[in-house]
């Protein structure tokens, strides 16, 4: 019966939520890459000597990190029109998505920096590199390559976020959601099929980042196929 009733009604409620979709998958995408630029930048000034930038770049983290998502969009969309500065909703989304995450994303890549022995900083000094050089030709490079599974994990929370847009009017699939539930007054099943997306969205990225790292704490050759693999009894035994 459950079932049954989802599946009469998704010629009407399908199209409308896959249009959320949309949104939800533009949202995420826009947010994310500015937040991983916004986040370059910050690592950037706290990899600096100057006290200013990283005092900037430490302020600006613990800021962002410490406010509720739901008040950044609230300043951004509500707040901002009073200093004539008025945003779509979709626009005050992103940005407020980006500047969250981009403090997130700035502690991802400190981690990947700090995993790069000091001594490469130094020969590319002494090779006459200047800091930007050293930052963009040898260390970023590494540290991408060692943050891409929280990188992924990181995107998933903010797919997961980015419903809170919803509460902001931007019409993403929670909104879309809602609107359908407001209608049919099947809250249960119109939610459950919303989970369904969100899970179908969220799960693959989960796999892809657990499969990510479970290679690089292997090398190549003798990674084991699948992390059971690891447990049989020779392995154990040996």
């Amino acid at each position: 019966m459950f079932f049954d009733t989802i599946l009469a009604n998704l010629g009407d409620w399908g199209p409308r939520m896959l249009s959320g979709l949309r949104q939800t998958l533009v949202l995420t995408a826009a947010g994310f890459c500015l937040a991983f630029l916004l986040a370059l930048v910050l690592e950037y000034f706290r990899s600096r000597r100057l006290a200013a930038l990283r005092l900037v770049a430490r302020v600006y983290i613990a800021v962002a990190r410490g406010l509720p998502i739901l008040v950044i969009f609230y300043l951004i969309y509500f707040a901002l029109p009073g200093a004539g500065i008025t945003l779509p909703a979709e626009a005050a989304a992103v940005i407020g998505l980006a500047l969250v995450y981009a403090a997130y994303l700035s502690e991802v890549f400190r981690a990947g920096l700090d995993a790069i022995p000091g001594g490469q900083r130094e020969a590319a000094f002494a090779s006459g590199l200047t800091p930007f050089q050293t930052f963009r030709l040898i260390l970023l490079p590494q540290a991408i390559r060692h943050t891409v599974a929280p990188l992924l994990i990181n995107l998933v929370s903010l797919l997961k976020d980015s419903s809170i847009a919803a509460l902001i009017a931007v019409p993403e699939l929670t909104l879309a959601s809602r609107e359908i539930m407001s209608e049919s007054f099947m809250p249960l099943h119109v939610f459950a099929l919303t989970a369904v997306l969100y899970f179908c969205l969220a799960w693959p990225a989960s796999l892809v980042a657990r499969h990510i790292e479970w290679r690089f704490r292997f090398p190549a050759s003798k990674a084991p196929s699948s992390p059971t693999d690891a447990l049989t009894p020779a392995k154990l035994s040996s």
